[in-house]
């Protein structure tokens, strides 16, 4: 099963595709690394934005989307850029794919429960893609 993780992040996409295949993960080759909004965010640019995303999954036979959720408000609180883009994502329509929010909290406590079997660092990805990595992560193991 190939789960992909994402980190919205101002107008980007980061993406991190990872295969449970028989209790064993492994990274499947993915040239693409982030997805960006055009800066005008016209319905337009979000459509196309959908459809590279849509696209994206479709060709490396992509189950299940996870997003890291972001805070609404407060220190920590995600854009309104990157609140259109899960909501572009979200409405993905296709029978294939399942998109779900990671909790901050589920994701905290899965990683206590079952920890990254291998360092960030071990992994070959580029840095800005480890939250993206660990929501991978757990979109596998919490199911």
């Amino acid at each position: 099963m190939i789960i992909c993780g994402v980190e919205l992040t101002g107008s980007d996409a980061v993406v991190c595709l990872l295969n449970l295949d028989r209790g064993q993960f492994s990274l499947p080759e993915c040239k693409v690394r982030k997805l960006s909004l055009s800066k005008n965010h016209t319905r337009e640019d979000l459509k196309q934005f959908q459809a590279a995303f849509a696209g994206l999954m479709a060709e490396h036979r992509v189950d299940s989307v996870v997003i890291k959720e972001r805070m609404p408000k407060g220190k920590f609180a995600g854009g309104a850029i990157s609140f259109k883009l899960e909501a572009t994502i979200q409405l993905i329509v296709s029978p294939e794919l399942e998109v779900r929010l990671l909790p901050t909290a589920l994701i905290k406590s899965t990683l206590a429960a079952n920890p990254l079997p291998v360092p960030f660092a071990e992994t070959g990805l580029k840095a800005f893609q480890e939250t993206a990595f660990t929501a991978a992560y757990v979109g596998h193991m919490a199911g």
